[in-house]
């Protein structure tokens, strides 16, 4: 995944701030020790959709913001690998961490990925999906 990429691309000279968040594979989920890799499938074209309702909705709520990354890989990662990456830039860092935050929570909530896990005892769907919502019924820390 193109971290360094992503960030660079968010910075811009009227902001003074990018927060980045990578989410990473780790090696367990709720009651599943020695999770050895995670596999993503993504409904590609309600991905796009929901990745650019999800900006439209940040820059409602946080219309300082400068640029906008939002990066989801699918197929299987092994452990430490960066599934996930969100970038904002703003002005100031408040708004850039409130948004960035409200960013990967709404891709979490709204997005139809699923991910499947594999573990020392098996494998299977990871457990605590949610239907997914819209992002205007994400709550974030509006300013």
């Amino acid at each position: 995944m193109p971290i360094g990429e992503a960030y660079d691309w968010a910075v811009r000279p009227d902001c003074g701030a990018v927060v980045l968040f990578s989410g990473t594979t780790r090696d367990h989920a709720d009651g599943r020790d020695g999770v050895t890799s995670l596999t993503y499938e993504a409904y590609e074209e309600q991905v796009t959709e929901k990745f650019a309702e999800i900006v439209a909705e940040l820059r409602r709520r946080w219309p300082t913001a400068g640029r906008v990354v939002m990066l989801h890989r699918v197929g299987t990662l092994g452990l430490g690998e960066s599934s996930v990456v969100v970038a904002v830039s703003a002005p100031h860092r408040p708004e850039a961490f409130e948004a960035a935050r409200y960013g990967i929570d709404a891709l979490k909530a709204s997005a139809p990925i699923w991910k499947h896990e594999t573990w020392s005892g098996g494998s299977d769907w990871a457990t605590g999906a949610n239907p997914p919502i819209p992002p205007t019924s994400v709550a974030g820390a509006e300013r």
